[in-house]
């Protein structure tokens, strides 16, 4: 067996945790109990004790004369963090394989005119790098689901509801999909929920609940916490209402459709006088030499105490020349040749260019026409699933040891809560106690009553920002093809929108431009310092430095000519050199 070093890492800290806490786990961690409160008839719970087996049948599918779904299942306990001492759940034994395993119901499951309540626990014993942990439930109607045919339990058995976990690489969401029938084409179709929330990727339990009224308002909870929530009604929440009206397709723009708003007018000249070459600053001509300028004297002189060392071999080091310093007698006039200051040309109109006038023939923005869908059916109450004969996993993942205990499946909120209530949060509780006592430096959160760790809330913080990174990145994937789609409808009927997502993005892009353009400019910074300090030359064995900036045979200067005011110094020595 080939281990991947992340199953091997999660060993390692897993036998680490268990020897800190074989010591005192007896002090925090419970003993299991069964739920002793009371279910409805119609409702079904598995807490995987006694009888199992007789519940749950592992697929026997084959594909080309071999069993398809290889991967291996157990009820056991869990060996990492163990809240509840002889707590037992369905664990995924297999790594790098296809597993398969359903339980047929006790009675079918209708939902019509009511609600329904999905709810199980999922502890990524081993953490998830590549798999999925999301149950189906199956259709009564297209399955005539019993226990003989549940050995053939796969990817082709007709669900009615997909939902939980799955994650691989980057890719992280908690899955809602429901199939229904296309009465208008006869086949099976899958509507997925938009903007999936993100799946809690801890090594502690983790609770899903789906919830879906009759009043078609869907829930998506992860441990009690509303991650998403819509409508099945609602074309921002899920695809499941296809549109009245569609574009034709056919429909083309006319020839002589105008859609240019504003034209030149023809009409307008550039006048005579107008200087398009007129610079944009010209000499003061009211400016004056100051009385006190001296143009004989030089802005910068040799600096008289800079000597030339006396190991100073011209032939080897070069032609020595002293630092140039301000020149004192310019420190109360100015020297040099004194240049007239700019000012804006009063004449300046820069290039001309013709005003712009409506256009008479404009017709404004064409878009093709709609027409009646012809793919369109109604739906009233999407809520009223398909009876449903049994659930099951039917999972592929690279990780093993996913355990999933705790199934609940009714029509009663308040129910699966009283279940969570006495089964999840001790649990919960118990985990992160076994966390702080792996850990000494851990401590709780300030409030006595919270069960969570200062770990678990920065934990959360980092999932709370993935999770409405990957909201906006979903709800911006499906603007975008609701404009390509419709883009007149779509922008003129929710511009917010279109401002929100373009200003984030913008705002993120300069974010990042500016982040970029701060490090290649310390960077340079750093390489400029570097060769300047490469220039300077160290004169004899002791720590005095004295600057040499010219170190050539012959020296250039340039001169440049600047904009300044009175008294602003003219020559600028720009580079010297041997």
């Amino acid at each position: 067996m080939r281990f991947s070093y992340s199953t091997i890492s999660s060993i390692v800290a897993t036998l680490f945790a268990s020897s800190l806490l074989a010591s005192n786990a007896d002090a925090v961690v419970p003993t299991y109990k069964p739920y002793e409160g009371k279910i409805s008839e119609d409702a079904f719970f598995e807490q995987f004790d006694l009888g199992w087996k007789s519940r749950w049948i592992p697929s026997a599918a084959m594909k080309d004369d071999k069993l398809s779904y290889v991967g291996e299942w157990a009820v056991e306990e869990s060996f990492v963090l163990n809240g509840v001492k002889n707590d037992k759940g369905l664990v995924v034994k297999t790594e790098a394989a296809l597993h398969a395993i359903s339980a047929r119901l006790p009675h079918v499951f209708d939902n019509t005119n009511n609600t329904l309540v999905l709810q199980y626990e999922v502890k990524f014993q081993k953490s998830l790098n590549c798999g999925g942990a999301y149950i189906k439930l199956l259709s009564e109607k297209g399955l005539q689901y019993d226990s003989e045919n549940s050995l053939e339990f796969s990817d082709k058995t007709p669900y009615v509801i997909m939902f939980g976990p799955d994650k691989c690489g980057a890719d992280n969401k908690v899955h809602f999909i429901i199939k229904t029938l296309n009465p208008k084409t006869n086949e099976y179709e899958e509507h997925h929920v938009k903007a999936p929330p993100m799946a809690r990727m801890v090594q502690t339990t983790s609770l899903y609940t789906l919830i879906v009224k009759p009043n078609q308002d869907f829930e998506i909870r992860i441990n009690g916490v509303i991650a998403r929530s819509g409508s099945l009604l609602n074309p921002d929440d899920f695809d499941l209402v296809p549109a009245k009206e569609i574009i034709d397709e056919n429909d083309v723009k006319p020839e002589n459709w105008v859609e240019q708003e504003f034209i030149v007018d023809p009409n307008d000249t550039k006048p005579e006088d107008w200087d398009e070459n007129a610079p944009y600053l010209i000499p003061d001509p009211e400016a004056t030499k100051p009385a006190d300028w001296d143009e004989n004297e030089p802005e910068e002189i040799p600096d008289p105490t800079d000597l030339k060392p006396e190991g100073w071999d011209d032939e080897e080091d070069g032609f020595w020349e002293p630092v140039m310093i301000d020149n004192p007698e310019c420190e109360n006039h100015g020297c040099g040749k004194w240049i007239r200051p700019k000012i804006k040309n009063p004449d300046y109109k820069g290039k001309w260019t013709p005003r712009k006038i409506a256009n008479p023939e404009y017709k404004g923005e064409w878009a093709p026409r709609t027409i009646p869908n012809p793919d369109y059916y109604e739906i009233i109450s999407p809520s009223d699933f398909e009876p449903i004969g049994g659930l099951g996993f039917e999972i592929w993942t690279m990780d093993d040891h996913i355990l999933f205990d705790n199934i609940y499946l009714g029509h009663e909120i308040s129910e699966a809560e009283q279940i969570a209530n006495a089964t999840f949060i001790p649990k919960l509780n118990s985990e992160n106690e076994l966390v702080i006592m792996s850990d000494p430096n851990v401590e709780k959160t300030s409030s006595p009553d919270d069960p969570y760790l200062q770990s678990a809330i920065v934990s959360d913080m980092y999932e709370y920002a993935l999770d409405n990174i990957g909201k906006f990145l979903g709800d911006l994937k499906y603007y975008v093809a609701d404009v390509i789609e419709k883009p007149f409808e779509t922008l003129g009927q929710r511009p917010g929108e279109a401002f929100f997502f373009s200003s984030v993005i913008v705002g993120t892009i300069g974010t990042v431009v500016g982040f970029w353009t701060l490090i290649i400019n310390l960077s340079l910074s750093m390489i400029n310092s570097y060769f300047e300090d490469d220039k300077t030359a160290y004169v004899g064995p002791s720590s005095s430095v004295k600057k040499n900036t010219a170190k050539g045979n012959s020296k250039l200067e340039v001169i440049e000519e600047k904009e300044g005011t009175k008294g602003s110094k003219a020559n600028e020595t720009t580079a010297k050199k041997r």
